[in-house]
């Protein structure tokens, strides 16, 4: 499908990867790794025809489809949720625009013996069979199924996109891609945005995706559960192993060890023909014998070991002064913004040392709280911190409100005091901003260069209270677990806002879960919190729940009217079913009519109002049972 052959890319004199070579096959799901500013960005750029490359060759199927979902995204204003998304169907979008006007020019003839007349019959019969085969009549219930995997309620599909925040519009740009029957999909970072229940979606969506798949992500449990090849790229090269990430991980250090130890004895080989040759060099007779053996030295292929790129920030987060036991208490806490009420009388104590978690869907309110706690935002009810509370907060957007037009050094020396200052560029050094890289602007910084680049800005000022929204988006793997093993080793108190299920891991002695404006905690961490609830994905907790309201009712009358409600829904299923079968052989039996006899079928004035009095009643039919399928999936839930 596609082929990459010694593909090399230069910046600024210094090579991103040098003569890399690969294939993708259909089907494929490839997890492509590696630390911030190795290129794998710049490489999906390349795949997607966004970006030149510098030598090498990249041969592609003909009329190969590819999708590519970008880390930054502009839409047009004006638009709703639903129109942004239809905008996946452009060749559906001009059917329905050659049909409204062939159906409105119809409408004004009367010339209807004409020539011209009937090959407007002619194309409209066309248009309406490519409208079919291209899935017309199922794009947008397909459109509004995706949406909601995607975290989308049914009241937000006719609000604009302008209201959404970026990371909503990201969805919206990300559902566009999965409708688009795309034969390759380069998804760059598609997890940062999404809560855990959207990004278990995905995970399932991508499974069954009949496309390959390219995946640049930093969440390696997502990666796990989608991939089953990884291409790592290091140092200018690529090693590539069709192994999912953590499996890519044992064999390639396997690989290593093998390396090594065939380098070892290849060395020790080595050594004893030199040594012979320096022997028999000394004797005459045995000149041609040394020269055999030198000959013999000439042709051996040195073994190489893979280099590992081992560079990594090092952090470490000092507590300032011990605060009192309670370090923040809120009573009654409740946001709107506008008419949208977010939370409603929260209680919420936070006690000194503790590590807590905040989960649940977008929009619950878990940034909300934070900001509240920080007192970025005003609120409702009380949030008081505790004595001697200093509070660090790092924002989920936190890397935006960097100076573009700053270096990274002049970006720390603004942010650091009389006591700190001299000990910027030691600090830039623990975040591998070192040398040259210190004088670089921060617009032409990697995402999750400036996501370092924030995190060495927070540690200038003194804090023993850390809140955490999102901090490990666009960090590379390295660098996220040199950010957990700091949190964990850190003796102040934290609070963490994340939907990453691999970083919460261990981490957290508290999960506090944001639903229906209220939070509801859960003593351990992440994976306690998934296996208390009995959860493979957080869908499945709020069908539980249901389910147990029903059950601790015992009422068996509600039981049995809900059973007799299925079998009824069940009956209206079937005769739908039969009356959409009916149609179809109907509209099947007029499309025949109309090629075989087109003057005699077109004399008959009533036809074509039937004919698309038929089409209609079809898609209404479509969507009555569409609707009464998923009414019938809610019983069975």
């Amino acid at each position: 499908m596609l082929n990459v052959h010694n593909l090399s890319v230069s910046f600024q004199g210094e090579f991103l990867f040098e003569e890399i070579t690969f294939k993708l096959g259909a089907g494929g799901r490839v997890g492509l790794i590696g630390k911030n500013g190795a290129g794998k960005s710049t490489l999906l750029r390349i795949l997607a025809n966004e970006q030149e490359y510098d030598s090498g060759q990249i041969a592609k199927d003909k009329d190969i489809k590819i999708g590519f979902l970008k880390q930054d995204i502009d839409f047009e204003h004006g638009r709703t949720v639903l129109e942004e998304a239809y905008e996946a169907f452009e060749e559906i979008k001009q059917c329905e625009a050659k049909l409204a006007d062939i159906n409105t020019e119809l409408s004004q003839r009367t010339d209807y013996e004409s020539d011209t007349y009937h090959q407007l019959m002619v194309d409209l019969n066309d248009i309406q069979h490519q409208y079919e085969i291209i899935g017309g009549y199922n794009y947008q219930g397909e459109t509004e199924k995706v949406l909601q995997g995607l975290g989308f309620n049914r009241d937000d599909f006719n609000k604009l996109t302008d209201t959404f925040s970026g990371g909503w519009r990201m969805r919206i740009e990300l559902a566009k891609l999965l409708l688009q029957n795309n034969d390759l999909l380069l998804l760059d970072e598609p997890t940062n945005h999404l809560d855990i229940e959207s990004i278990l979606w995905l995970e399932g969506f991508l499974k069954v995706y009949p496309g390959a798949v390219v995946i640049v992500s930093h969440d390696k449990m997502f990666l796990d559960n989608v991939t089953t090849r990884t291409i790592e790229i290091s140092l200018g090269r690529i090693y590539d192993y069709n192994k999912p990430y953590s499996k890519f991980l044992e064999l390639r250090q396997d690989i290593r060890q093998q390396q090594i130890a065939a380098q070892k004895n290849q060395e020790k080989q080595i050594e004893q023909t030199e040594k012979l040759i320096e022997k028999f060099r000394a004797k005459a007779s045995k000149a041609s014998m040394a020269q055999s053996l030198i000959k013999k030295l000439d042709r051996i292929e040195r073994i190489e070991v893979d280099e590992d790129d081992n560079s990594v920030m090092t952090l470490n987060f000092p507590v300032s002064i011990t605060p009192g036991k309670v370090v923040a208490e809120l009573k009654n806490v409740s946001k709107h913004y506008g008419k949208l009420e977010v939370l409603k009388d929260v209680n919420l104590t936070i006690s000194r040392g503790t590590k807590t978690a905040f989960v649940g869907q977008n929009g619950q309110g878990k940034s909300t709280l934070a900001k509240i706690i920080v007192g970025e935002i005003p609120h409702e009810g009380k949030c008081n911190l505790g004595h001697n509370v200093k509070l660090g907060y790092f924002a989920q957007n936190q890397a935006e409100y960097l100076d573009g037009n700053k270096t990274v050094l002049d970006t720390m020396i603004d942010a650091a005091n009389e006591s700190n200052r001299s000990k910027v560029r030691d600090i830039l050094g623990a975040f591998l901003f070192r040398g040259e890289e210190v004088d670089k602007y921060v617009k032409v910084l990697s995402g999750g260069e400036r996501n370092r680049l924030a995190l060495a800005k927070l540690l200038l000022q003194p804090f023993n209270v850390l809140i955490m929204d999102e901090p490990t988006n666009h960090l590379d793997i390295q660098s996220k677990n040199v950010l957990k093993e700091a949190l964990k080793s850190f003796e102040g108190t934290l609070i963490l806002v994340s939907h990453d299920r691999e970083f919460l891991q261990g981490l957290t002695d508290i999960v506090y879960e944001f639903k229906d404006k209220k939070i509801k905690p859960y003593l351990g961490d992440i994976d306690y919190y998934l296996e208390d609830r009995n959860l493979q994905n957080l869908r499945e907790a709020e069908k539980r729940t249901v389910n147990e309201e029903k059950s601790s009712k015992g009422d068996n009358k509600d039981s049995y009217k809900n059973q007799k409600k299925a079998k009824s829904i069940k009956n209206k299923i079937s005769n739908i079913e039969s009356r959409i079968s009916q149609l179809e052989k109907d509209i099947k039996s007029d499309d025949f009519k109309l090629e075989t006899d087109y003057d005699k079928t077109a004399s008959d004035p009533n036809f074509f109002d039937q004919y698309q009095a038929k089409k209609s009643d079809l898609e209404s039919l479509m969507e009555e049972w569409e609707s009464l399928q998923e009414e019938l999936e809610g019983f069975n839930n």
